[in-house]
Order: structure tokens, then sequence, then C-alpha cells
């Protein structure tokens, strides 16, 4: 079995829209990228072609840290698709920037996630072409306390 496919199946690709070009670069050369609006300064996630802020058009593609925290999560148990084992967790992580993602974690015993725990992405490479972000436990930094993001401030708090 290799990671491409599952008990024989193939695991679906995701579509890579040309809104999303700088994400998946980003992915394909080993980091995460959100678009920014090159005007005011406002992250723009999902990609948007006109800032949800000050209407620019003006779109720019910035690396982020790749770190942050879980923000919430949940444990599938039953397999939507025949291509992922069971069980695998979901979580949506809250970076250092402010931004959300939703992805997969990986390496962390079920027992062991919280909320507020540090992770850090790690590129998994699924078949020949196919590279995914994903999470696992960020072990360099202490577990964080509960955050709650500030639009006024950016960021973290």
């Amino acid at each position: 079995m290799n990671k491409a496919t599952i008990n024989n199946t193939p695991i679906p690709a995701p579509v890579r829209y040309l809104d999303f070009e700088g994400f998946w670069k980003g992915i394909d050369d080993g980091y995460l990228a959100f678009q920014k609006c090159g005007s005011c300064g406002a992250w723009c996630h999902p990609p948007t072609p006109v800032c949800p802020d000050c209407h620019s058009l003006e779109r720019t593609w910035q690396k982020v840290s790749g770190k942050g925290v879980v923000h919430s999560w949940v444990t599938y148990h039953d397999s939507p698709h025949p291509a992922f084992e069971a069980p695998f967790t979901v979580v949506l992580v809250e970076l250092a920037e402010g931004l959300r993602i939703v992805s997969n974690l990986v390496d962390v015993p079920l027992g062991d996630i919280e909320i507020g725990m540090p992770v850090v992405l790690t590129i998994e490479t699924v078949g020949q072409n196919l590279h995914l972000p994903k999470f696992k436990k960020n072990r360099k930094t202490s577990p964080a306390p509960l955050t709650i993001h500030d639009p006024v401030k950016g960021g973290l708090q």
C-alpha cells in the first residue's frame, strides 16, 4: 500500500482552483502562504478577487509561520470515504498570524489532543505530485493558554 491509495482506493486530490494558486505553490515548496491585500494589508482567506475590507484588487501571497494552536477538533471513527482510514483527526488551527485553517492532525494520540495545544505545519507527500498541509504537535513550545483572536489588533492575544 502506498500513500496515494488506502485499501486500494485512490485518495481524492483537492481541486486546485486558480484563486488558490499561491496557496498550493507554497505547499508544493514546503510552506504555508495566504493571500493578503496589497492595499490595506488585510488577510483574505479563503482567497478572493477583491479585498473584503477595502475592495482593492491588489493581492499578494505572504508566507506565514506555520505555527499555531488547536482551536477546535473532531476525530472521525467512521470514514466518509474508503480512501480515508479511520480514525483520523481534523483540526481547526488558529495560526500565529490570526488566520484559521482546517487540516488533519498527525502523530498525536487521540487522548493527547486538547484545545490550545501548540501545533506546527508538516507537509505530507501523497503520491507523486500531491502535497498536503497537515499539523503535528509542536514539541518545542509549552502548551498555549486558550487564545482569542482580536480582529482589531490581529493575531493571537
